[in-house]
């Protein structure tokens, strides 16, 4: 039929790969290619592979994007509710940084890894680095 001689042409254009299914799997710290697979082996180290699909993790670039990208969330987030805080009741100053300091360290420890895994997540729909297609993705 035509489908199939479309869909088995070798010719034919590959299929996109999705950007914000790429960006969701990549915030969960999941493969960005099948969702399954863990992205990290600790806490900031990439696995080499997906344990599932066996997408190769190592040539991402997201260096310095990640601390950018988390610094830009908390900031925008804690920075107005402190001056709210502060405007509205007028608290000491050990109570805020006892309120605010360990709040900034428990947003970047938990935001960390999901902007960096965001970020190999759009690497990847984007095929950039090391995550162009590879023969059998283009069978």
């Amino acid at each position: 039929t035509i489908m199939t001689v479309m869909v088995n042409d070798p010719n034919a254009a590959p299929e996109a790969r999705s950007w914000v299914r790429a960006l969701g799997r990549g915030f969960a710290k999941r493969c960005p290619r099948c969702g399954r697979g863990t992205l990290f082996s600790g806490f900031l180290t990439n696995a080499v592979q997906c344990s599932t699909c066996g997408l190769d993790f190592t040539g991402h670039r997201a260096d310095d994007a990640p601390p950018y990208v988390t610094i830009m969330i908390v900031g925008h987030l804690i920075v107005p509710l402190a001056l709210l805080f502060r405007q509205l009741f007028e608290p000491a100053l050990w109570i805020q940084f006892a309120l605010w300091t360990p709040l900034i360290l428990i947003a970047t420890i938990w935001l960390m890894p999901r902007s960096k895994g965001a970020m190999i997540g759009i690497q990847w729909a984007n095929e950039m680095h090391g995550f162009a297609r590879d023969t059998a993705e283009r069978a």
